[in-house]
Protein backbone atom coordinates (compact mmCIF):
# COMPACT_ATOMS: atom_id res chain seq x y z
CA UNK A 1 0.00 0.00 0.00
CA UNK A 2 1.10 3.39 -0.98
CA UNK A 3 2.14 6.13 1.58
CA UNK A 4 -0.51 8.70 0.60
CA UNK A 5 -2.93 6.04 0.51
CA UNK A 6 -2.56 4.61 3.97
CA UNK A 7 -2.53 8.39 5.49
CA UNK A 8 -5.55 9.19 3.87
CA UNK A 9 -7.12 6.09 5.18
CA UNK A 10 -6.12 7.05 8.62
CA UNK A 11 -6.81 10.92 8.23
CA UNK A 12 -10.65 9.68 7.10
CA UNK A 13 -10.75 7.14 9.84
CA UNK A 14 -9.45 9.98 12.62
CA UNK A 15 -12.15 12.73 11.40
CA UNK A 16 -14.95 10.56 10.63
CA UNK A 17 -14.54 9.75 14.30
CA UNK A 18 -14.92 13.27 15.17
CA UNK A 19 -17.47 14.13 13.18
CA UNK A 20 -19.73 12.09 14.38
CA UNK A 21 -18.76 12.60 18.09
CA UNK A 22 -19.27 16.28 17.42
CA UNK A 23 -22.84 15.40 16.02
CA UNK A 24 -24.07 13.20 18.65
CA UNK A 25 -23.37 16.14 20.71
CA UNK A 26 -24.46 19.21 18.59
CA UNK A 27 -26.52 17.58 16.49
CA UNK A 28 -25.91 19.97 13.35
CA UNK A 29 -25.18 18.67 10.25
CA UNK A 30 -22.78 21.87 9.65
CA UNK A 31 -20.13 21.39 12.81
CA UNK A 32 -20.13 17.77 12.11
CA UNK A 33 -18.73 18.80 8.30
CA UNK A 34 -16.91 21.33 9.95
CA UNK A 35 -14.96 19.07 12.64
CA UNK A 36 -14.77 16.53 10.03
CA UNK A 37 -12.78 18.73 7.57
CA UNK A 38 -10.65 20.70 10.35
CA UNK A 39 -9.25 17.21 11.53
CA UNK A 40 -8.89 15.41 8.65
CA UNK A 41 -7.12 18.03 7.10
CA UNK A 42 -4.49 18.42 9.87
CA UNK A 43 -4.44 14.93 10.56
CA UNK A 44 -3.46 14.48 6.90
CA UNK A 45 -0.92 16.81 7.02
CA UNK A 46 0.35 15.87 10.55
CA UNK A 47 0.30 11.86 10.35
CA UNK A 48 2.14 12.15 6.30
CA UNK A 49 4.76 14.27 8.04
CA UNK A 50 5.55 12.25 10.32
CA UNK A 51 5.42 8.78 8.93
CA UNK A 52 7.42 10.27 5.61
CA UNK A 53 9.92 11.73 7.93
CA UNK A 54 10.28 9.11 10.81
CA UNK A 55 9.03 5.93 9.34
CA UNK A 56 8.67 5.75 5.49
CA UNK A 57 12.11 7.31 4.63
CA UNK A 58 13.86 4.71 6.09
CA UNK A 59 11.47 1.80 4.43
CA UNK A 60 12.63 3.26 1.95
CA UNK A 61 16.24 3.36 2.65
CA UNK A 62 16.25 -0.27 3.75
CA UNK A 63 14.29 -1.42 0.59
CA UNK A 64 17.00 0.44 -1.88
CA UNK A 65 19.96 -1.14 0.69
CA UNK A 66 18.02 -4.87 0.28
CA UNK A 67 17.68 -4.45 -3.42
CA UNK A 68 21.15 -3.15 -4.19
CA UNK A 69 22.61 -6.19 -2.34
CA UNK A 70 20.40 -8.35 -4.53
CA UNK A 71 21.12 -7.02 -7.68
CA UNK A 72 25.18 -6.84 -7.27
CA UNK A 73 27.13 -3.68 -7.78
CA UNK A 74 27.57 -4.05 -11.43
CA UNK A 75 23.87 -4.64 -12.19
CA UNK A 76 22.88 -1.80 -9.74
CA UNK A 77 25.08 0.78 -11.73
CA UNK A 78 23.66 -0.13 -14.75
CA UNK A 79 20.10 0.15 -13.49
CA UNK A 80 20.83 3.20 -11.49
CA UNK A 81 19.17 4.15 -8.13
CA UNK A 82 16.06 1.95 -8.00
CA UNK A 83 13.15 2.99 -5.81
CA UNK A 84 9.40 1.19 -5.60
CA UNK A 85 6.45 2.61 -5.92
CA UNK A 86 4.90 0.75 -3.18
CA UNK A 87 8.55 -0.10 -0.96
CA UNK A 88 5.94 -0.83 1.84
CA UNK A 89 4.70 -4.71 0.60
CA UNK A 90 7.86 -4.65 -1.48
CA UNK A 91 10.23 -4.57 1.42
CA UNK A 92 8.34 -7.58 3.46
CA UNK A 93 9.11 -9.43 -0.35
CA UNK A 94 12.45 -8.65 -0.33
CA UNK A 95 13.31 -9.53 2.88
CA UNK A 96 11.48 -12.56 2.48
CA UNK A 97 13.46 -13.43 -0.88
CA UNK A 98 16.64 -12.09 0.24
CA UNK A 99 16.66 -14.56 3.61
CA UNK A 100 15.39 -17.37 1.45
CA UNK A 101 18.60 -16.52 -0.87
CA UNK A 102 20.81 -16.71 2.15
CA UNK A 103 19.60 -19.63 3.23
CA UNK A 104 20.12 -21.58 0.27
CA UNK A 105 23.47 -20.33 0.00
CA UNK A 106 24.58 -21.27 3.74
CA UNK A 107 23.02 -24.47 3.06
CA UNK A 108 25.22 -25.25 -0.24
CA UNK A 109 28.48 -23.51 1.83
CA UNK A 110 27.97 -26.42 4.50
CA UNK A 111 27.50 -29.24 2.16
CA UNK A 112 30.49 -27.54 0.26
CA UNK A 113 32.39 -27.88 3.56
CA UNK A 114 31.21 -31.06 4.43
CA UNK A 115 32.79 -32.26 0.40
CA UNK A 116 36.00 -30.24 1.54
CA UNK A 117 36.87 -32.40 4.35
CA UNK A 118 35.67 -35.17 3.10
CA UNK A 119 38.14 -34.91 -0.35
CA UNK A 120 40.96 -33.91 1.36
CA UNK A 121 40.24 -36.91 4.45
CA UNK A 122 39.65 -39.52 1.05
CA UNK A 123 42.79 -37.71 -1.10
CA UNK A 124 45.17 -38.29 1.99
CA UNK A 125 44.22 -41.63 2.58
CA UNK A 126 44.60 -42.67 -0.83
CA UNK A 127 48.11 -41.00 -1.08
CA UNK A 128 49.12 -42.29 1.99
CA UNK A 129 48.75 -46.14 1.42
CA UNK A 130 50.92 -46.57 -1.60
CA UNK A 131 53.64 -43.91 -0.33
CA UNK A 132 52.97 -46.30 3.14
CA UNK A 133 53.76 -49.31 1.17
CA UNK A 134 56.30 -48.48 -1.30
CA UNK A 135 58.39 -47.44 2.43
CA UNK A 136 57.86 -50.47 3.52
CA UNK A 137 59.33 -52.09 0.29
CA UNK A 138 62.35 -50.24 0.31
CA UNK A 139 62.68 -50.75 4.17
CA UNK A 140 62.81 -54.43 3.45
CA UNK A 141 64.96 -54.03 0.13
CA UNK A 142 67.69 -52.30 2.10
CA UNK A 143 67.78 -55.47 4.39
CA UNK A 144 67.68 -57.95 1.68
CA UNK A 145 68.83 -56.39 -1.33
CA UNK A 146 72.45 -58.55 -0.68
CA UNK A 147 71.21 -61.15 1.04
CA UNK A 148 68.47 -62.59 -1.00
CA UNK A 149 68.21 -60.56 -4.36
CA UNK A 150 65.46 -62.37 -5.50
CA UNK A 151 63.22 -61.21 -2.92
CA UNK A 152 64.65 -57.86 -3.04
CA UNK A 153 63.39 -57.83 -7.35
CA UNK A 154 59.99 -59.11 -5.97
CA UNK A 155 59.33 -55.86 -3.34
CA UNK A 156 61.10 -53.55 -6.03
CA UNK A 157 58.28 -55.00 -8.09
CA UNK A 158 55.53 -54.10 -5.60
CA UNK A 159 57.29 -51.14 -4.72
CA UNK A 160 57.05 -49.75 -8.57
CA UNK A 161 53.29 -50.98 -8.99
CA UNK A 162 52.44 -48.49 -6.05
CA UNK A 163 54.43 -45.64 -7.34
CA UNK A 164 52.05 -46.49 -10.44
CA UNK A 165 49.18 -45.99 -8.88
CA UNK A 166 50.32 -42.49 -7.49
CA UNK A 167 50.92 -41.44 -10.73
CA UNK A 168 47.75 -42.63 -12.16
CA UNK A 169 46.36 -40.65 -9.14
CA UNK A 170 48.01 -37.52 -10.13
CA UNK A 171 46.99 -37.88 -13.65
CA UNK A 172 43.46 -38.33 -12.65
CA UNK A 173 43.02 -35.02 -10.56
CA UNK A 174 44.99 -33.54 -13.11
CA UNK A 175 42.81 -34.44 -15.60
CA UNK A 176 39.82 -33.51 -13.51
CA UNK A 177 40.78 -30.17 -12.27
CA UNK A 178 41.55 -29.08 -16.31
CA UNK A 179 38.32 -30.22 -17.33
CA UNK A 180 36.78 -27.84 -14.14
CA UNK A 181 38.86 -25.05 -15.60
CA UNK A 182 38.28 -25.34 -19.18
CA UNK A 183 42.00 -26.31 -19.76
CA UNK A 184 41.66 -29.25 -21.57
CA UNK A 185 39.43 -27.97 -24.77
CA UNK A 186 36.57 -30.04 -26.49
CA UNK A 187 37.73 -30.97 -29.82
CA UNK A 188 34.37 -31.81 -31.64
CA UNK A 189 34.11 -34.39 -34.68
CA UNK A 190 31.56 -35.88 -36.27
CA UNK A 191 31.78 -39.45 -35.68
CA UNK A 192 29.68 -42.79 -35.50
CA UNK A 193 29.20 -44.01 -31.70
CA UNK A 194 28.46 -47.25 -32.08
CA UNK A 195 32.13 -48.50 -34.24
CA UNK A 196 33.38 -46.43 -30.64
CA UNK A 197 31.24 -48.61 -28.57
CA UNK A 198 32.15 -51.85 -30.60
CA UNK A 199 36.41 -50.82 -30.50
CA UNK A 200 35.54 -50.39 -26.97
CA UNK A 201 33.82 -53.57 -25.72
CA UNK A 202 36.89 -55.07 -27.75
CA UNK A 203 39.50 -53.67 -26.15
CA UNK A 204 37.72 -54.92 -22.62
CA UNK A 205 37.04 -58.21 -24.07
CA UNK A 206 39.73 -60.06 -21.91
CA UNK A 207 38.65 -58.32 -18.83
CA UNK A 208 35.18 -59.39 -19.35
CA UNK A 209 36.15 -63.21 -20.21
CA UNK A 210 38.10 -63.13 -17.15
CA UNK A 211 35.20 -62.62 -14.82
CA UNK A 212 33.16 -64.49 -17.46
CA UNK A 213 30.75 -61.51 -18.24
CA UNK A 214 29.71 -61.00 -21.53
CA UNK A 215 29.65 -57.51 -23.33
CA UNK A 216 26.73 -56.69 -25.87
CA UNK A 217 25.74 -54.53 -27.72
CA UNK A 218 21.82 -54.81 -29.39
CA UNK A 219 21.41 -55.82 -32.66
CA UNK A 220 18.75 -53.39 -32.90
CA UNK A 221 21.01 -50.64 -32.81
CA UNK A 222 23.77 -51.73 -34.96
CA UNK A 223 22.85 -48.80 -37.81
CA UNK A 224 24.99 -45.85 -37.77
CA UNK A 225 24.47 -43.19 -35.17
CA UNK A 226 26.58 -40.30 -35.30
CA UNK A 227 26.86 -37.57 -32.60
CA UNK A 228 28.94 -34.30 -32.83
CA UNK A 229 31.96 -35.15 -29.28
CA UNK A 230 35.36 -35.71 -28.40
CA UNK A 231 35.96 -38.99 -29.56
CA UNK A 232 38.68 -39.89 -27.68
CA UNK A 233 37.34 -38.37 -24.35
CA UNK A 234 33.92 -40.16 -24.86
CA UNK A 235 36.24 -43.44 -25.67
CA UNK A 236 37.42 -42.86 -22.04
CA UNK A 237 33.56 -42.11 -20.79
CA UNK A 238 32.87 -45.60 -22.18
CA UNK A 239 35.78 -47.19 -20.35
CA UNK A 240 35.12 -46.09 -17.18
CA UNK A 241 31.28 -46.91 -17.39
CA UNK A 242 32.16 -50.50 -19.04
CA UNK A 243 34.92 -51.56 -16.71
CA UNK A 244 32.82 -49.96 -13.47
CA UNK A 245 30.75 -52.56 -14.88
CA UNK A 246 32.58 -55.16 -14.65
CA UNK A 247 34.00 -54.89 -11.20
CA UNK A 248 30.44 -54.50 -9.78
CA UNK A 249 28.74 -57.02 -12.52
CA UNK A 250 27.63 -60.19 -11.15
CA UNK A 251 30.61 -63.07 -12.22
CA UNK A 252 30.36 -66.40 -13.75
CA UNK A 253 27.38 -65.78 -16.31
CA UNK A 254 26.83 -61.83 -16.10
CA UNK A 255 26.26 -59.29 -18.71
CA UNK A 256 26.87 -55.72 -19.73
CA UNK A 257 24.64 -54.19 -22.30
CA UNK A 258 25.07 -50.85 -24.14
CA UNK A 259 22.06 -49.80 -25.74
CA UNK A 260 20.73 -46.79 -27.74
CA UNK A 261 17.92 -44.61 -28.04
CA UNK A 262 17.16 -42.00 -30.62
CA UNK A 263 15.83 -38.97 -29.74
CA UNK A 264 14.66 -35.51 -31.05
CA UNK A 265 18.20 -33.91 -31.47
CA UNK A 266 20.61 -36.22 -29.19
CA UNK A 267 20.96 -39.58 -28.51
CA UNK A 268 20.53 -41.55 -25.14
CA UNK A 269 23.30 -44.35 -24.54
CA UNK A 270 22.69 -46.62 -21.64
CA UNK A 271 25.27 -49.26 -19.94
CA UNK A 272 23.19 -52.11 -18.06
CA UNK A 273 25.20 -54.62 -15.96
CA UNK A 274 23.15 -57.16 -13.90
CA UNK A 275 25.16 -56.63 -10.89
CA UNK A 276 24.77 -56.43 -7.27
CA UNK A 277 23.39 -52.95 -7.59
CA UNK A 278 23.74 -50.13 -6.05
CA UNK A 279 22.03 -48.59 -2.32
CA UNK A 280 19.01 -45.90 -3.28
CA UNK A 281 21.32 -43.49 -0.30
CA UNK A 282 24.18 -43.43 -2.26
CA UNK A 283 22.87 -42.94 -5.54
CA UNK A 284 23.06 -38.57 -5.13
CA UNK A 285 27.23 -38.68 -4.20
CA UNK A 286 28.30 -41.77 -6.95
CA UNK A 287 29.81 -38.80 -8.73
CA UNK A 288 31.61 -37.29 -6.11
CA UNK A 289 35.73 -37.49 -5.97
CA UNK A 290 36.48 -41.31 -4.03
CA UNK A 291 33.57 -41.90 -2.77
CA UNK A 292 33.44 -45.75 -2.85
CA UNK A 293 30.39 -47.32 -2.03
CA UNK A 294 32.33 -50.73 -0.29
CA UNK A 295 36.26 -49.43 0.40
CA UNK A 296 37.42 -52.83 0.52
CA UNK A 297 35.92 -54.24 -2.20
CA UNK A 298 37.14 -51.14 -4.05
CA UNK A 299 40.75 -51.10 -3.53
CA UNK A 300 40.98 -55.11 -3.96
CA UNK A 301 39.61 -54.31 -7.60
CA UNK A 302 41.61 -51.61 -8.08
CA UNK A 303 41.55 -48.29 -9.75
CA UNK A 304 41.86 -44.54 -8.31
CA UNK A 305 38.16 -43.70 -7.06
CA UNK A 306 37.93 -41.03 -9.60
CA UNK A 307 36.33 -42.48 -12.87
CA UNK A 308 32.52 -41.58 -12.87
CA UNK A 309 33.77 -38.13 -11.04
CA UNK A 310 35.90 -37.89 -14.67
CA UNK A 311 32.80 -39.18 -16.68
CA UNK A 312 30.32 -36.48 -15.25
CA UNK A 313 33.13 -33.81 -16.10
CA UNK A 314 33.68 -34.83 -19.58
CA UNK A 315 29.92 -35.26 -19.95
CA UNK A 316 29.34 -31.45 -17.90
CA UNK A 317 32.39 -30.51 -20.42
CA UNK A 318 30.09 -31.64 -23.68
CA UNK A 319 27.10 -29.83 -22.02
CA UNK A 320 25.47 -33.04 -21.82
CA UNK A 321 23.85 -34.66 -18.43
CA UNK A 322 24.61 -38.17 -17.34
CA UNK A 323 22.18 -40.13 -14.79
CA UNK A 324 22.12 -43.58 -12.58
CA UNK A 325 19.61 -45.85 -11.46
CA UNK A 326 20.03 -49.28 -9.73
CA UNK A 327 18.49 -51.94 -7.86
CA UNK A 328 20.33 -54.11 -5.36
CA UNK A 329 20.78 -57.70 -6.56
CA UNK A 330 19.20 -56.61 -9.72
CA UNK A 331 21.51 -54.08 -11.87
CA UNK A 332 22.92 -50.93 -12.57
CA UNK A 333 22.53 -48.32 -15.75
CA UNK A 334 24.39 -45.42 -16.09
CA UNK A 335 22.99 -43.34 -18.95
CA UNK A 336 24.03 -40.17 -20.67
CA UNK A 337 23.25 -38.17 -23.72
CA UNK A 338 25.17 -36.81 -26.95
CA UNK A 339 24.38 -34.59 -29.56
CA UNK A 340 23.24 -36.36 -32.94
CA UNK A 341 24.40 -35.03 -36.52
CA UNK A 342 22.89 -36.02 -39.52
Amino acid sequence: MKLSVLVLIAALAVGISIGLVNFYFQHSWYFMLMSFGVSFLTCFIVFYYLLEKYIYSKIVLIYKLIHNLKLGKDLKDALGEYVSSDPINDVEQEVKEWAGAKKREIDVLKKQEQFRREFLSNVSHEFKTPLFAIQGYIDTLQDCLVDDPEMAAKFLTKAGKNVERLSYLINDLDSISKLETGEIPINYEKFDFVLLAKEVMEGLEDKAKLREITLSFKEKYTHPAFVNADREKIRQVMINLIQNSLKYGREHGGSTAIKIFELHDQYLIEVTDDGIGIDEKHLPRLFERFYRIDSHRSREEGGTGLGLAIVKHILEAHQQIISVRSTLQIGTTFAFTLEKVG
